[in-house]
């Protein structure tokens, strides 16, 4: 089984703590969820492990190998930003061909699409381009998965089918997924981990979120 830590992380945007010391474990057939509050650094933390951004201090490790190299120079990692990922004047099937993934097997779940094959990504609704680019991370061949905000702008039917594939690729891959719409999370994340005040807080019981005043469960 695989395993991502993320440890002593340190990050400080002049002399503002972002992330303080913090550690973060996720596993393959494990949902890793991240709550926290708006500016919280749930997506710097996102970065740090991808390796677009440099804190201060951290130590990733894949099977408590240290990793020297940032992770987006391998083929181990795939990440989806807040903003859009696929150039905007890019075919889908291009789209599916530099990521590996059959556009057949998309149409056959979102028949929708087919019609869009040889479309260019620009002449897509903001929402059917964020299906489709979380659809492409999540299929693409990478061990480990980096979700930012997943669900912003999809219908809620075709959040329904995204959290399917989640939960079919965890069988095989580690999954990281942060998002505003917490009770998705909550829905689909095997561990939680809170961030508040810079410091990570694994969640035990869910309504902990509650006693944290993140959210109200009930």
């Amino acid at each position: 089984m695989k395993v991502l830590e993320a440890d002593g992380i340190e990050l400080y945007f002049g002399d503002k703590t972002i992330l303080n010391n913090i550690y973060f474990k996720a596993e393959e057939n494990i949902v890793t969820g991240i709550l926290g509050s708006n500016g919280c650094g749930k997506s710097s933390l996102l970065k740090i492990i991808f390796g677009a951004l440099k804190p201060k201090y951290k130590s990733i490790r894949i099977d408590l190998k240290h990793q020297l190299k940032p992770l987006y120079t391998t083929k181990k990692v795939k990440y989806l930003p807040q903003f859009h990922l696929i150039p905007n004047s890019m075919k889908l099937i291009t789209a599916f061909n530099l990521y590996d993934v059959p556009f057949s097997e998309f149409t056959s779940v979102f028949d929708l699409f087919k019609k869009y094959k040889t479309t260019k990504v620009k002449a897509i609704s903001g929402g059917e381009r964020r299906l489709l680019e979380t659809y492409l991370v999540l299929k693409s061949p990478a061990e480990i998965v980096l979700l930012d905000e997943p669900f912003s702008h999809i219908s809620p039917l075709y959040i329904e089918e995204i959290k399917k594939l989640i939960a079919k690729e965890k069988q095989h891959k580690i999954i990281v997924i942060t998002d505003h719409l917490y009770k998705h999370i909550v829905d689909i994340s095997d561990d939680i981990y809170l961030i508040k005040d810079g410091f990570a807080k694994k969640i035990k019981k869910i309504d902990e979120l509650e006693f944290y005043k993140y959210a109200s469960i009930s």
